[in-house]
């Protein structure tokens, strides 16, 4: 199982980081270690101090394809759910100033966190709302998605071969920031909630 990630995706995101816009979809990867299990608190990473949540909705991969085209893209997700990218900034903001990859920032164990998969919509658009302590910090339309899932899923076979189960984190909205451990933490998928858990 492979999970692939979607940077700057939503156009306010990237302004609020001040990154420039992308002109094809940024993909980054996470092992399969950075997947916190569903019904286990989260650890906080040790070896960081500012740790940032980006709330985003995730696809999971139902059938095999390489060089998928855009017109057969949905024939290769069926479900969806809502999902967390941890992210180390202070370690990510290191690394990019001395030119460095940062896979220690985004990949480390837990950095990953998805909640239950639901079927997908027959219309495929979600709406989303990620809470911490009972209070809502990202909320998210994947109308407002710079690449659409059609295009995310064509442009990664192009580089990678997907997998039945593979996991697609498709970008996240304006509104990142910072957890803290004991924070406790709840997603919102189309309405229905799809996970509740705490930072350890």
């Amino acid at each position: 199982m492979k999970i692939f990630c979607i940077g700057r995706n939503y156009r306010a995101h990237i302004d609020e980081l001040q990154n420039n816009v992308p002109a094809e979809p940024v993909i980054f990867m996470k092992p399969k270690s950075a997947l916190a299990r569903q019904n286990f608190p989260i650890n906080y990473p040790p070896f960081s101090d500012n740790v940032h949540y980006e709330a985003e909705v995730v696809l999971k991969i139902s059938k095999n394809g390489k060089n998928i085209p855009l017109s057969d893209t949905h024939n290769y997700y069926q479900e969806w759910s809502l999902g967390v990218d941890f992210t180390a900034r202070d370690l990510q903001d290191s690394l990019k100033k001395q030119g460095l990859p940062w896979e220690k920032a985004k990949a480390f164990d837990n950095s990953a966190f998805v909640g239950t998969f639901l079927p997908v919509s027959p219309d495929k658009k979600a709406s989303f709302e990620f809470y911490v302590n009972d209070e809502l910090k990202q909320s998210g339309n994947t109308d407002d998605m710079l690449f659409d899932f059609s295009h995310i899923i064509h442009h990664i076979s192009t580089y990678f071969s997907l997998q039945i189960g593979d996991l697609i984190f498709t970008g996240t909205p304006q509104g990142v920031g910072p957890i803290l451990p004991f924070d406790e933490i709840r997603g919102v998928l189309n309405g229905e909630e799809v996970f509740s858990n705490y930072i350890k």
